[in-house]
């Protein structure tokens, strides 16, 4: 059998078995969320002046960059499970949420003076970023991982990395909760660099875990 007749197969059968799918992507979904939440929790908790930080538009707009990120990657990664994707036609959707980010960045940039961008993008807490975005992080991955499992994805590897991705965001969505440094400079450093340990493993747990 040729390559594109048997994509065109496994995407039948993808077909067929959709609704089971369905139901396999919205629990790993829900239960990444879960799992998320219920670390986060344990280990964290919302930070204690978490009332007035709402009132705050820099602080409301780490949760508008993270969601954007978790439902873009997770919209992203369920399309990639399917073996006749087409990965260039995805890119624009993974966009949105880095170009959230810079705008609040640009924004940054011009509200305050430039003696403060320093300190802001330093911030106080990168080390705590760095070690609890990824740990919030890794439960939702594997569940992610176990998702693509059930798929036939053509390029098993970028999709592990959207799945980290798709973590990412979900992690970071509730660590900005805890997180007393609301600057878009320094969500756009450390975030960012939280986050790509979460894309290096899913890309490595993909090349190890998700063949078909």
């Amino acid at each position: 059998m040729e390559t594109h007749e048997l994509i065109k197969a496994l995407a039948a059968d993808t077909k067929r078995s959709g609704m089971p799918m369905a139901f396999a992507w919205s629990g790993a979904a829900i239960l990444a969320v879960a799992v998320a939440a219920g670390v986060f929790l344990a280990l964290l908790g919302p930070r204690s002046d978490v009332a007035n930080a709402m009132q705050t538009l820099r602080f409301l707009y780490k949760f508008l960059v993270t969601i954007a990120l978790a439902l873009s990657a997770l919209g992203v990664l369920r399309v990639l499970s399917r073996p006749d994707a087409e990965p260039r036609t995805l890119l624009p959707y993974l966009a949105i949420a880095p170009a959230l980010l810079f705008a609040g960045v640009l924004a940054e940039l011009f509200a305050v003076p430039t003696s403060t961008w320093p300190e802001r993008l330093v911030g106080s807490n990168g080390l705590v970023c760095l070690t609890f975005i990824p740990l919030i992080g890794l439960g939702p991955l594997a569940l992610l991982l176990l998702a693509l499992r059930h798929g036939a994805p053509s390029h098993p590897t970028l999709a592990g990395a959207v799945a980290g991705l798709a973590a990412g965001g979900v992690a970071a969505t509730f660590y900005a909760a805890h997180c007393t440094d609301d600057s878009p400079l320094f969500v756009a450093t450390w975030y960012t660099a939280a986050i790509a340990i979460l894309v290096f493993l899913g890309w490595v747990g993909a090349r190890r875990f998700v063949r078909w």
